[in-house]
């Protein structure tokens, strides 16, 4: 587990779409705003390079922020990140305080390891294919994880891992699979390639293929 990102924020007083356009414009500050956890809402500005460094960390999507304002820490999670279509420059962060007895609902990413090793792929033939990199969940802060991952070494050929089949940490629900099983999606599956069934596949086709020329 990364250490915990903290953020350095100040509150903003002059608020509406034209200070925030002037703040953009500046250039040095985001506007933000943090909510929840039956607190006011507090608009706050924040430093762009603090921000862009902090956004550099995987675990700054899905895991449990400090958001220092006046001095005082709060915990929080990213709930909406605004960008600029033309540039992709962030215009506004929002931040979702959270309680230590209450779940939190957060994206966190899949890693895939033991690619290398899938016997779907090196004996089989295939070829993994990836349908989601993120997965949504709910846990109490404490038990987020940064990341779940995903063991493909015994994957075979024709198979997939599914939501169901993730190894989830104690305390750690996937939100899709509270909805029934209609909606247990596959996250990554082992393909034969195309025009060819992998491996076993091309043995058989080329032991008929001899078989044939012997009768002939």
């Amino acid at each position: 587990m990364s250490d915990k990102i903290r953020l350095t924020a100040e509150i903003r007083t002059d608020v509406g779409k034209g200070a925030s356009r002037r703040l953009r414009r500046d250039g040095n500050k985001v506007p933000a705003i943090i909510y929840g956890a039956k607190d006011a809402p507090q608009n706050l500005t924040m430093a762009v390079n603090e921000l862009t460094k902090a956004m550099e960390q995987e675990a700054f999507y899905s895991q449990i922020l400090d958001v220092v304002v006046d001095g005082k820490a709060q915990q929080a999670v990213v709930r909406d990140l605004q960008r600029n279509p033309a540039n992709s420059k962030v215009t506004h962060v929002d931040f979702l305080r959270v309680s230590a007895d209450q779940p939190v609902t957060v994206n966190v990413p899949l890693h895939f390891i033991n690619e290398d090793q899938c016997v779907g792929v090196k004996v089989g033939g295939g070829v993994i294919s990836h349908n989601l990199t993120e997965v949504e969940i709910t846990a109490l802060p404490a038990d987020l994880p940064e990341y779940i991952e995903v063991n493909m070494a015994v994957v075979e050929v024709g198979y997939a891992v599914h939501l169901s089949g993730l190894a989830l940490p104690a305390g750690v629900t996937v939100v899709a699979l509270t909805h029934g099983p209609d909606h247990d999606l596959p996250v990554v599956s082992v393909n034969a390639k195309r025009g060819g069934g992998g491996a076993a596949e091309d043995e058989a086709n080329d032991a008929g293929s001899e078989a044939a020329s012997d009768d002939e």
